[in-house]
């Protein structure tokens, strides 16, 4: 167990450092920007406990926040995805599948798994620009905001999912 929890936080420090000092500074086109610290939340196993994937997520939005000058945007929108995923896993996984299954390509299947991962990021930048916007004033630029930055994590996220494990189906 202390070696799952420094895994943890292993994966907590390198995507904190990551995202704060790589891709912050990303803003393709003024909107899309790479959110690739949701990730973290999308490798939490089938069966982990509910409660420890709220705090785990809430820690890191609350760290994402303070490294980002976003107050309670990432924290907000973090802790939704983590009470989403249990439920997620869940939904996408089979009945036969292992009690410890762990969301991943080779796990769970190309299809299943680029869908669980759409709905966890698209989820997240939804609630992101939104509690970020606070207004439905500019809707457009808050679609494109959105819609870009889903793409692009989306295909970040699948990116490092493939080099993680090898590219193995």
């Amino acid at each position: 167990m202390a070696i799952d929890t420094l895994k943890r936080l292993l994966w907590f420090v390198l995507l904190c450092l990551v995202q704060a000092l790589v891709f912050n500074h990303i803003h393709l086109f003024g909107c899309a920007t790479p959110l690739v610290y949701v990730w973290f939340v999308v490798l939490f196993p089938r069966r982990y406990p509910q409660w420890a994937i709220l705090l785990w997520s809430f820690a890191l939005g609350f760290t994402v926040d303070i490294f980002s000058n976003t107050p309670g945007t990432a924290c907000g929108a973090m802790t939704l995805i983590g009470m989403l995923q249990p439920y997620l896993v869940e939904f996408f996984a089979k009945r036969d599948d292992p009690e410890d299954l762990m969301p991943s390509l080779h796990e769970m299947g190309f299809f299943k798994y680029t869908l669980f991962l759409f709905v966890i990021v698209i989820s997240y930048c939804l609630v992101f620009f939104t509690l970020e916007q606070f207004s439905f004033f500019n809707w457009l630029h808050w679609l494109l905001c959105i819609a870009g930055s889903t793409a692009i994590t989306f295909v970040l996220l699948l990116t490092f999912e493939s080099v993680r494990r090898g590219g193995n189906e």
